[in-house]
């Protein structure tokens, strides 16, 4: 037996029958696969979109970056300031560039 979604389907089918006739009922089809294709590409550009945000590069403080220069250095960071680590790396930059 026919439930109540199916007698809505049925419903608006007939109506459009009615109003459109029946040849117009396959350009409907037509724009409603047309709207779909549609949808369906603008929801995999954001999606495309949304993983590239999540992908973006991870913004560094300055802090971090004086801390993994002296580190690859071989610059030992426990207990110093700023200015200390910073006096250090462009002494041992220089002692780099000598040595070349």
């Amino acid at each position: 037996m026919l439930e109540g979604w199916e007698w809505i389907i049925i419903g608006v089918v007939a109506i459009v029958i009615i109003m459109w006739g029946p040849s117009k009922i396959p350009e409907f089809a037509k724009a409603l696969g047309r709207a779909k294709g549609e949808f369906e590409k603008a929801s995999k550009e954001f999606q495309t979109a949304a993983t590239t945000a999540t992908n973006a590069p991870i913004v560094r403080s300055n802090d971090e970056i004086l801390l993994e220069t002296a580190r690859n250095l071989g610059i030992t960071t426990d207990g110093k300031t700023r200015e200390q680590i910073s006096t250090e790396i462009a002494e041992k930059v220089k002692l780099m560039g000598a040595a070349a």
